[in-house]
């Protein structure tokens, strides 16, 4: 009789959940639908100052990491000089993710695998503002990614690992998330992992409206990414 119960439990959890996750989607598609006809002007400008800014690619690709271990393309505003050599960055998330470095919690600290020198001028704009991200709405039109969730790591990193660190894995990535809100660039990465794997355990439409809510006010507020 137990066993029932607790398979019961299980079979209305998964339905919940199968339901959230299907509204979800459609959500996405919707904003993205709607969004994109308001924006695009507005991303053909930014990538034309990008191409004038300085020589490179206006888009940025790179390989993530998403739900389940999917690898795909995610797609940024160019924000740094092109061709840089990334031999530093790849060492220092790897030591970022392994808690090597990043451990102080402090409010006024920002963990970055770059100079300033490295970013250039629109850059520093777009990081800001959080505009290099809109490009991230073909990934969500893809399926690849959802307008809340982890953000995606790039292959080294997940590389790096420590076994609790799978579960944000779990779920599509998203533009923005829990750890975004909360200080991202001023905390450990075990601590944004536990941000990741709580929304995980707790998604909701109501955390994802608090959530992009929350984003929002930090965009106007001017407190985007480092």
């Amino acid at each position: 009789m137990e066993l029932a119960v607790t398979t019961a439990r299980r079979s209305q959890a998964f339905t919940r959940n199968m339901g959230y996750q299907a509204i979800k989607r459609l959500a996405d598609l919707l904003f993205t639908f709607v969004i994109l006809p308001v924006v695009f002007p507005l991303m053909a400008f930014i990538a034309l100052i990008v191409k004038l800014d300085s020589p490179g690619p206006a888009i940025f690709k790179q390989e993530r990491v998403g739900k389940g271990g999917r690898r795909f393309r995610v797609y940024k505003f160019r924000t740094m000089q092109h061709n840089l050599d990334n031999s530093y960055h790849k060492a220092f998330m790897r030591a970022f993710v392994q808690g090597d470095v990043g451990q102080e919690e402090d409010e006024n600290a920002v963990y970055k695998p770059f100079t300033d020198s490295q970013v250039t001028r629109v850059g520093r704009i777009l990081r800001k503002t959080s505009l290099d991200e809109l490009p991230q709405l073909f990934n969500i039109l893809k399926g690849e990614m959802s307008l809340v969730g982890p953000r995606p790591n790039v292959t080294w990193e997940v590389e790096a690992y420590k076994s609790w660190h799978m579960e944000r894995l779990a779920v599509l990535p998203g533009i923005t998330g829990l750890a975004q809100v909360n200080g991202r660039s001023a905390i450990s990465f075990d601590a944004i992992v536990k941000y990741d794997i709580a929304y995980v355990r707790n998604q909701s439409l109501w955390l994802d409206l608090r959530i992009l809510w929350r984003t929002f006010k930090s965009v106007m507020e001017g407190k985007g990414a480092a």
